[in-house]
């Protein structure tokens, strides 16, 4: 069998990512994506519906990336899927297609209804369409019967009369994305800071001394990060890069836009140190810092900020004796590196004046999610690194208004002043106890508790947890309504009553009775920006998102004091009715039609960067924490045996989220170097001589879940890769099948997607 690996030797970036704009201009047909591309994340142009990194707050010729490049390209491609596709296709034979195929058809053209008598999704009237759905939404014995999920893809004008229908139908069943990526960033964020998302903005790289870097891969989820990082680095910021996996694009980055680095393809050094923590290790890791900090102070080197931690924190001695408790043996074993290592990388942090830390779903998505990201603000407070120029703590969030979704209250546990908020506007008492967030939707759609799902973009089933048993369950659910731009598999599994009705994208011009239109988004680091489509639309008979959920719910509530008509075709009216329910709820939305007119948008005023602690102390918390003796894979091996490994998914370079993007030329993952398929499975060479396997070799992963479910997916090739022993690393989504439901971070309940364990048999 041949190899699927060519080792990547260059740069990051550079050649190879012009090549691959190139690719995604060719594969998708270039002249409309070229008509977006110049304005993509430009002022007063289109934002990238891609990654949410802060756009650059410096005049850029160009300021997107290659993967921008290939979701516009996505988007604005010629290819479409009409009513005659659906017609000539069953679901039953389009299951057989791979999600590249799937998302290859191209964008849905007009609404759809599913026909059980031929297994086919049939044309149906947009107003037809509106009514079923609410028929089947009024036909629950209960609101609580529906869930309303959200992708943070969506923008706020979009979201917010998504979040108000569904409080006004009843409930805060209102999962999204963030449930599965960075809810326990802000749980954690929330709990220690007064607030749940990044407390610096862009321009604080320009200032930092040191940049710590968790749990991600920027060269391929938010390659813009990489240029920052750059520029950081060449002044002489010391990158400090903690990850299972060497990733090309950490260790060097080649700018594109410079001449020399791409003709050359030899970029700029960007990990100063890199260290490869075990999968689940970096508590451990942090832990072990923190200790090295104290153990400096206390040796003399006066190395905490006295006065920050006197004047603005809470807990210090608790968690200051909890860290020096930790035996550095645990500490060693636990986050796999040496003390050496760790103190390594605390000396960094105690020489450094200024410091960022900024993670991803490599922290976010464990049993002990919460805990490594208090951690975490544990070690920045040591030395005052929050609230001053250059300092601070940056989750970088995904989807690109996947922040923005939240501050406009899609959520299922709101807080009260915004639920009051919505009363005092629109004059009805909001639902106020937590509605299901996605694992608890997802548990709801099987065990028959949940009658009706309703999805504002995303592929749900495909994205989460168990998903051949999920997507089995939705079948049997009276109502499934799904808006979106393109067919993806959790479209395949219609209810009763099922819907696929196709909204403008992001890049496409939005006519509307009330006249053009434009959105805003909120990007990781709370700059709120407007977005104006300028491609013509890939159907006459697409309506946009802010439409399509404002008829939803006139449909469904009839007419009422909720100006549902005018949200749906004059989108400054929902911006003034963001900001009149934000009043009391949300800073920064005052003037919000005016400001957002500016070319950059404006900054939500973050109160931890302000030194402004909203905690039940009043003050920054610290967090005393143990390292954990009780985790997902000692229990796992102690059921299963000692030859269980932790898995934990990862995307490839031609992807965003669960969409994959392919060519003719069938590379899948350049950095790593994967070609022609995704079946791989990263291995060490040690986890493979303890197995008796061999690079190369076919297997079977079987999953050695909690509640003995048999799941397994067949017919993965193992890789050679430098990863710790007892790690193996495949892709998401393919690998979510193995995932049992009941594996997720404790408190914030997002799935464990990075900790899985399963166990390796030779194919069958």
């Amino acid at each position: 069998m041949q190899h699927p690996i060519r080792f990547y030797k260059k740069s990051a970036g550079g050649l190879g990512s012009l090549h691959g704009t190139a690719k995604a201009l060719r594969s998708n047909g270039a002249l409309p994506a070229l008509k977006v591309l110049p304005r993509l994340n430009q002022p007063l142009g289109v934002d990238c519906p891609g990654c949410a990194y802060p756009d650059s707050p410096k005049d850029k010729a160009v300021d997107f990336c290659e993967q921008g490049a290939w979701a516009v390209a996505h988007e604005t491609t010629p290819r479409r899927a009409p009513p005659e596709f659906f017609a000539a296709h069953t679901l039953a034979q389009l299951r057989q297609r791979s999600e590249a195929e799937l998302e290859g058809f191209g964008r849905l053209t007009a609404p759809m209804l599913y026909d059980g008598a031929s297994d086919t999704y049939r044309e149906v009237a947009w107003e037809q369409a509106f009514q079923l759905a609410a028929q089947a939404l009024r036909s629950l014995d209960s609101p609580q019967r529906a869930v309303f999920y959200a992708s943070g893809r969506s923008s706020n004008e979009a979201a917010f009369p998504y979040q108000l229908f569904a409080r006004a139908f009843g409930t805060n069943n209102m999962p999204d994305s963030s449930n599965y990526c960075h809810e326990s960033s802000g749980m954690a964020l929330g709990s220690t800071l007064g607030v749940g998302k990044a407390t610096i903005t862009r321009e604080d790289f320009e200032h930092a001394e040191a940049i710590f870097v968790f749990g991600q891969n920027p060269g391929t989820n938010h390659p813009r990060m990489l240029g920052d990082l750059r520029e950081a680095a060449l002044r002489g910021c010391r990158v400090v890069v903690f990850n299972p996996m060497i990733e090309p694009g950490l260790r060097s980055f080649a700018d594109p836009q410079s001449a020399k680095e791409t003709l050359t393809g030899h970029g700029a050094r960007i990990a100063t140190d890199y260290f490869q923590v075990r999968v689940g290790g970096d508590l451990a890791a942090l832990t072990g810092m923190a200790k090295a900090v104290l153990e400096a102070e206390a040796a003399g080197g006066k190395v905490l900020d006295h006065e920050f931690i006197a004047r603005h924190t809470s807990g210090f001695e608790a968690f200051a004796a909890t860290v020096q408790a930790q035996p550095w043996e645990q500490v060693e074993a636990d986050s796999g590196l040496s003390r050496a290592q760790i103190e390594q990388a605390a000396a960094v942090y105690i020489t450094a004046k200024a410091s960022i830390a900024t993670w991803c779903m490599g922290l976010t998505q464990h049993e002990y999610a919460v805990e490594t990201i208090q951690a975490l603000v544990n070690l920045m407070l040591l030395r005052g690194n929050v609230g001053r120029p250059g300092a601070g703590l940056m989750p970088v969030r995904g989807h690109s208004n996947v922040q923005g979704d939240r501050t406009v209250g899609v959520t299922n546990r709101p807080k009260q002043e915004w639920l009051d908020g919505l009363q005092r506007v629109f004059g009805f008492t909001p639902p106020a106890a937590h509605g299901l967030d996605a694992v608890a939707a997802i548990k709801g759609i099987m065990d028959g508790s949940v009658h009706a799902f309703l999805g504002l973009g995303g592929n749900f089933a495909v994205a989460g947890p168990d998903t051949p048993r999920v997507l089995q369950a939705m079948e049997k659910l009276q109502l499934t309504v799904h808006i979106a731009t393109k067919l993806n598999r959790t479209h395949l599994h219609p209810g009763r009553v099922g819907l696929l009705l196709p909204c403008l994208g992001r890049t496409e011009r939005d006519e509307q009775p009330g006249g053009p239109q434009f959105v805003s988004v909120e990007d990781t680091a709370s700059m709120v920006h407007a977005s104006t489509g300028r491609g013509e639309p890939a159907s006459a008979k697409l309506r946009s998102e802010p439409h399509i959920v404002t008829e939803l719910a006139r449909a469904t509530l009839g007419e009422s004091a909720i100006p549902w008509q005018a949200m749906g075709s004059e989108y400054a009216t929902t911006r003034s009715l963001i900001e009149q329910v934000a009043r009391t709820a949300v800073a920064g939305f005052e003037q919000y039609n005016e400001r957002i007119a500016q070319p950059r948008g404006f900054y939500l005023p973050n109160s931890a960067r302000n030194r402004d602690w909203r905690t039940a102390s009043g003050k920054a918390q610290f967090t005393a924490l143990e390292l954990p003796r009780d985790t997902i894979m000692r229990r796992a091996r102690a059921q299963y045996g000692e030859q269980v490994l932790c898995l934990a998914t990862v995307r490839a370079h031609r992807q965003y989220n669960t969409t994959v993007y392919r060519d003719s030329t069938g590379e899948v993952d350049r950095y790593r170097g994967v070609h022609h398929t995704r079946k791989v499975l990263f291995i060490g060479a040690a986890s493979m001589a303890k197995l008796g396997l061999r690079d190369g070799q076919l297997v079977d992963i079987h999953a050695a879940a909690p509640d003995g479910i048999a799941r397994q997916c067949n017919g993965y090739q193992l890789v050679q890769y430098d990863v710790p022993e007892g790690d193996v690393f495949g892709y998401f989504p393919e690998l979510t099948p193995l995932i049992s439901p009941d594996l997720m971070a404790r408190g914030s309940k997002t799935p464990a997607f990075k900790e899985v364990p399963v166990l390796l048999k030779p194919a069958e």
